[in-house]
C-alpha cells in the first residue's frame, strides 16, 4: 500500500477548505489531517498532526499567510503550498521569500494542486516551478 500524503488545509473561508477537502479526498495518496480558519490555528494544528504538506493561504485575519508560512519554515513543519487568488509577481515573490516551496493561483488550483501537493512531497517541487509564471 502506498503512503498518504497527510495535508493540512489552512484557508479562512470554510467553503474554499470544504471544497479542497472533498477535491483531495478523492485521491487515494493524500489524507486531510487537520483543516485551520487562520495562522495561529495552523502553528498549533501543524505542530499537533505532522502533516507532510500545508496548503496555506495568504489571505486571513490576524496572521496572514505570509507570516504564518515564515513560522511554519522556522519551525520545520512540513512543506508549504501557497494557494491564494492574489496572483501577482508581488504575491509570489513574497510566498516563497516567506517558506513556500510552490505558488498554486486558486483559477489554477483545478488543474496544478494535486500535482504540486505530489511534488513537494516526493521533494521534487522546485521553487515556484509549477505555477504558470514566476516571480
Amino acid at each position: 500500500m502506498t503512503t498518504q500524503i497527510r495535508v493540512l488545509l489552512v484557508d479562512d473561508q470554510p467553503a474554499i477548505r470544504q471544497g479542497l477537502r472533498l477535491r483531495l479526498t478523492t485521491e487515494p495518496d493524500m489524507m486531510i489531517v487537520g483543516e485551520a480558519g487562520d495562522g495561529e490555528e495552523a502553528l498549533e494544528l501543524a505542530a499537533l498532526v505532522s502533516p507532510d504538506v500545508i496548503v496555506l493561504d495568504i489571505s486571513m485575519p490576524g496572521m496572514d499567510g505570509f507570516e504564518a508560512a515564515r513560522r511554519l519554515s522556522a519551525a520545520g513543519h512540513a512543506v508549504i503550498v501557497m494557494l491564494s487568488l492574489h496572483d501577482d509577481p508581488a504575491s509570489r515573490a513574497r510566498a516563497l521569500a516567506a517558506g513556500a516551496t510552490v505558488f498554486v493561483a486558486k483559477h489554477e488550483a483545478d488543474a496544478l494542486l494535486v500535482d504540486a501537493i505530489r511534488q513537494v512531497a516526493a521533494g521534487a517541487g522546485g521553487r515556484d516551478q509549477l505555477t504558470n509564471g514566476g516571480p
